[in-house]
């Protein structure tokens, strides 16, 4: 006999879980309680929205469902930040909730919510478990659909007297991922039409990505000679130093870039949706016909044909596809110099306002930062810099929300950082993005995970401020910000800060980070004018 938390963790230790992130509550006691000597790493956050974030972050970097516990009502309404970026972002997530007892339900007990209809929009499934002895089949279900076709979030309210509850039952097995295979016909059709092309282009991203299918990407472009963009946040899928990789297509593109994407012959996406922002509000590629021919590989048929229809459509997952055009593809020689050219063109740097340059701290992190260090950031005008100026080397080097959440850089830099001890993590936010989840800074202390998180401190909320400033001159209300001295509050905390007001003291600031051997906060005194990279100085 095993009371239900017992039962649920074992299943959580079946499907692989190594790590679960949590913020402890009275709803699952006896989960917590299944936790203890069960060799589970257990990471206990300061809100429920930073430990989902972490949660999130974890399955995005290992293409494995992120587990987070929360409690029930407020506890839940928190984490929904967090469920929202695995929704946008195809991320494999399970979401554990806390929920009144069973004699309680439809009563408005305290801090109860019907999960069903609070979540329905947010995730691929929601349920409520009933039974102490169909934990074993919810949990395994729970596994099977985070990963299947389009990876997403899923939400299971846990019933504090089910978990209580003794029962007797057997443990479900390993969840085995569902793989529909590449069809080789289309394939065939999908090369021929490549081979055909005067100027196609090609956008990668979205999830269920590998390692090999990043090593096969590089190959296909190089023996067909395919120029690659990769979509919103997902530029760490191709090294970017790689001769065909031409920049990200997402917010702020290459002018030069967008054009020739509008005027190619072929556009062949691997893997992305092609959501509003890789679409610039679905202009670059027009709905539902766009003008270019467009092939689209998704893992998910139902994503296939959902805003854009296209000319072929594959359902497969991008490492079989990319396998497969690998092994049918033909040698092509086209000349992608001039397109590579306004790449680097594109990234000279462009002065800003103010003492710190944004466009020279990017650069500098470029340089000194190894191949495979983690580099995380949320939502915020000072991403801009970033996408535009650093270059990500290594596959699964880049955690960013293709959703625009804000806060979210600083528990996604804890969770690699766990996850990958031995690699540097980086975390670039901007004032207002760090204050949505600075305390999740205690936990980076608590378990000793020794980021650097560097902040841009210009006082004011940037993004909506260039909005304003763009559609009402003058008029700008609601986007100051008064915000505490995040060096000191490092110092708090004891970890290490320091405030850098030029450029010039950004290296030795970093390196002083770098050796302190415990998480740091590095403050960038920035310009209020510099709301983007296209600033003039």
């Amino acid at each position: 006999m095993r009371h239900g938390g017992k039962v649920l963790i074992d299943q959580l230790k079946i499907q692989g879980v190594k790590r679960v992130f949590c913020i402890p509550g009275e709803s699952y006691l006896a989960a917590l309680d299944g936790l203890f000597e069960s060799n589970i790493e257990t990471i206990v956050g300061r809100h429920e929205g930073g430990v989902t974030m972490m949660a999130e972050a974890y399955g995005k970097l290992t293409g494995k469902p992120g587990v987070a516990f929360v409690t029930r009502g407020p506890g839940a309404t928190n984490a929904c930040s967090g469920v929202h970026v695995a929704f946008q972002d195809s991320t494999p997530l399970v979401l554990l909730i806390g929920q009144v007892a069973s004699d309680q339900r439809d009563r408005e007990a305290f801090q109860e919510i019907e999960y069903r209809k609070m979540f329905e929009p947010l995730a691929k499934w929601v349920a409520e478990i009933d039974r102490a002895d169909r934990i074993p089949e919810y949990i395994a279900r729970a596994f099977s659909v985070a990963c299947s076709g389009r990876p997403g979030p899923v939400v299971l309210a846990l019933p504090e007297d089910i978990l209580s509850a003794d029962c007797s039952v057997k443990d479900a097995k390993p969840v085995v991922d569902v793989n529909q295979g590449a069809h080789l016909a289309t394939v065939k059709k999908i090369i021929e039409k490549i081979a055909c092309a005067k100027r196609p282009f090609c956008i990668v991203g979205g999830s269920k990505w590998s390692q090999k299918a990043a090593n096969n990407l590089e190959k296909l472009s190089e023996r067909m000679s395919i120029p690659v963009g990769t979509s919103f946040r997902c530029q760490d899928f191709m090294d970017n130093r790689h001769p065909n990789y031409m920049g990200d297509v997402g917010l702020a593109i290459n002018p030069e870039l967008g054009s020739y994407i509008k005027s190619a012959d072929l556009i062949l996406c691997v893997g992305a949706r092609l959501g509003e922002n890789t679409t610039g509000g679905y202009s670059l590629l027009e709905a539902p016909n766009a003008a270019n021919p467009l092939i689209h590989v998704h893992p998910d048929p139902d994503e296939l044909g959902r805003v854009y229809t296209p000319e072929i459509s594959l359902a497969c997952n991008s490492f079989d596809f990319l396998e497969s055009a690998l092994d049918q593809s033909v040698s092509v020689d086209r000349d992608l110099s001039p397109l590579r050219k306004n790449y680097y063109s594109w990234r000279e740097p462009y002065e800003t306002p103010g003492s710190v340059k944004m466009e020279q701290i990017v650069l500098q992190l470029n340089e000194v930062l190894a191949e495979d260090a983690i580099v995380a950031n949320g939502a915020g005008n000072y991403a801009a810099w970033l996408h535009r100026y650093f270059q990500y080397k290594s596959f699964k080097t880049q955690l960013a929300p293709t959703s625009g959440s804000m806060g979210y850089g600083i528990p996604a830099a804890i969770s690699a950082k766990l996850e990958r001890p031995n690699t540097e993590v980086v975390c670039l936010a901007g004032d207002g993005c760090a204050q949505m989840s600075i305390q999740e800074f205690g936990t980076a202390m608590q378990y000793k995970a020794n980021i650097i998180i560097i902040i841009s401190n210009n006082g004011v909320y940037g993004t909506i401020k260039m909005h304003q400033e763009r559609t009402y001159p003058g008029r700008t209300s609601g986007t100051n910000m008064l915000n505490p001295d995040f060096a000191l509050l490092a110092r708090s905390y004891g970890g290490f800060g320091e405030t850098v007001e030029k450029t010039a003291e950004f290296l030795p600031a970093f390196e002083r980070a770098r050796s302190a051997g415990k998480p740091a906060i590095i403050e960038l005194k920035t310009n209020p004018l510099a709301l983007s990279p296209q600033t003039p100085a």
